[in-house]
């Protein structure tokens, strides 16, 4: 009679049974979802297309309808009077009353053609609740991209150092101690110098300078479970060592990688706010939250807050919905909480 073996539970299908328990991990995925879509949306040109458009007054407080209609320049006014008749000595005269009518046709026109801005207007006139959209896009691409960056050179390296050590390892600490040496600043500026102005380069500069922090962590955490009993048990039969190091440890150490890439994605947007104020970031023909904030700071003296805080918002809600669901993943993910079930 052959014994029936019944087959564990992956470590991935473990964890999603895990994380889907999570009531806050479910909502905060929605809310990041839902900023996702609304940036794919921006992106595509479905909605906060015309956000560089002068629609209202400028520094319109929120919910102020946009700016009036001006006169058309080609309404004249026409002279009154009981018997006003100038075709004498105005050969246009007989012309006034037909502009006027068109003048007043284009106004009705334009009044139909009027929007209410929700969240008021900037200094130029432009939609902020388009500008907080437009700039979500951005700013949420840069500090996502760049964290992927980071994190991915910081846990490729940290892998390979904490696990086969030797030249490689020395040469990897060398590599770490030299990037840690140099002030963070100086080094944004010397890649801002080499690789020019724009949001790739942000991206680029941004993941270059920022992959030592998680590199430490990741190090310690392969050099701790590479000689753990289930990494030997791999290696008696017969993994190779990429097996080892991609498919047994890293999934043991992936809460350690979520916790530094919600750190570095609020750090970036952080970052992309320094950079576009001193001139290294999106460029001026664009908004971020950054760019957005940078302006802000002269209309809050005039006591105009609407920007301000409509940036705020936007950041706020992304930040904290990100830094929690990335809580819920690592809980979901860590080894220690899954030896408790």
């Amino acid at each position: 009679m052959s014994a029936v073996f019944e087959r564990s539970e992956g470590v991935w299908h473990a964890a999603w049974r895990r994380f889907r328990s999570d009531r806050l991990g479910m909502v905060c995925s929605s809310v990041v979802a839902a900023f996702l879509l609304l940036i794919a949306a921006s992106a595509l040109g479905w909605v906060a297309r015309d956000w560089q458009s002068e629609i209202g007054m400028p520094s319109a407080p929120p919910g102020f309808v946009g700016a009036q209609p001006a006169e058309s320049p080609g309404a004249i006014e026409q002279p009154k009077g009981p018997n006003a008749d100038l075709s004498d000595v105005d050969p246009l005269a007989p012309r006034y009353k037909e502009w006027d009518e068109r003048a007043a046709q284009f106004r009705s026109v334009e009044i139909h053609k009027l929007q209410t801005l929700p969240l008021g207007a900037d200094r130029l006139g432009r939609d902020v609740f388009a500008k907080a959209i437009k700039g979500s896009e951005i700013s949420i691409f840069v500090g996502v991209m760049a964290a992927l960056v980071a994190t991915l050179i910081g846990t490729l390296l940290g892998a390979l150092s904490g696990f086969f050590g030797g030249r490689a390892g020395d040469a990897l600490e060398w590599l770490y101690n030299v990037f840690t040496s140099i002030p963070g600043i100086l080094l944004i500026f010397a890649f801002a110098a080499v690789f020019g102005r724009g949001i790739g380069t942000v991206v680029l500069i941004l993941g270059l300078t920022g992959w030592t922090g998680i590199y430490r962590l990741v190090r310690a955490e392969f050099i701790k479970h590479a000689v753990r009993d289930y990494v030997r048990a791999a290696q008696a039969i017969g993994a190779s060592a990429l097996s080892r190091m991609f498919r047994h440890i890293l999934p043991n150490v992936s809460h350690v990688v979520l916790v530094q890439l919600s750190i570095l994605t609020v750090g970036f947007i952080k970052a992309e706010v320094i950079l576009s104020y001193l001139g290294l970031g999106v460029p001026v023909d664009q908004v971020s939250w950054g760019t957005m904030l940078a302006e802000a700071q002269s209309e809050l003296l005039l006591g105009h807050w609407w920007q301000l805080a409509t940036a705020t918002l936007f950041m706020a809600v992304f930040v904290t919905a990100f830094s929690l669901l990335t809580d819920a993943l690592r809980d979901a993910l860590d080894p220690k909480l899954r030896g408790l079930e």
